[in-house]
């Protein structure tokens, strides 16, 4: 009578865990979803948008994947010094480094320079707390773009020094999708060795012609 009893208690919590854990996901999914429907609302309200709303039929991303959003430890850089980096239109734009992410995917280790931007700072103080993360992976120029992707993030999201690094909500510079923008190159110390499958693909367009 007892291992009955004991085994539906136990039948019982492996059902409210699986409830648990589908409905964790199935909202992680709603909010990339909506995550990704602001995104390419985005494009219709910016004065400078490369896209216009029958375009945006054709941004393209990689399915919802949770193992891309992990926990990273955020290593402030004291005293780091500003420096240019390159854009896709031969202009420069000038940065500072905010810290060094570390954290882990598939098991092995990886890292991130985080970089604010001081034009964007110095032209509109409320990005006084934007952070800017552009880097490259091995999906580039097959599955995504080849000038890299870039990540947005807050010193908002930061706690205890660590912060959530989601790549499912990695997405395209101008660059991808028109010629004639000014997109930062991600520089070589951004390059990660593994393919990030997550966040925007490749566009599925011919580029625009400014």
């Amino acid at each position: 009578m007892c291992i009955c009893v004991e085994m539906k208690k136990a039948i019982l919590f492996l059902l409210l865990s699986c409830i648990a854990i589908n409905s964790y996901a199935q909202t992680y999914k709603d909010s990339i979803a909506s995550f990704r429907k602001q995104y390419k609302d985005d494009f219709l309200t910016d004065e400078h948008s490369p896209l216009k709303a029958a375009d945006t039929s054709f941004l393209r991303f990689y399915s919802t994947d949770h193992a891309y959003c992990v926990l990273a430890h955020l290593q402030i850089t004291p005293s780091a010094k500003p420096f240019a980096i390159p854009t896709h239109s031969g202009k420069t734009k000038n940065y500072v480094e905010y810290g060094l992410l570390k954290f882990k995917l598939h098991g092995k280790q990886y890292q991130l320079h985080v970089y604010q931007g001081i034009d964007l700072i110095a032209k509109d103080p409320k990005f006084k707390d934007y952070l800017f993360i552009p880097f490259t992976d091995e999906t580039n120029y097959t599955e995504t773009f080849g000038g890299g992707r870039y990540i947005d993030l807050s010193v908002k999201d930061i706690k205890n020094n660590q912060l959530i690094l989601d790549f499912n909500k990695c997405y395209n510079p101008y660059c991808a999708f028109a010629e004639g923008y000014s997109c930062p190159i991600p520089p070589a110390e951004n390059s990660l060795h593994i393919k990030i499958k997550a966040g925007e693909k490749l566009y599925g367009k011919k580029l625009i012609d400014k």
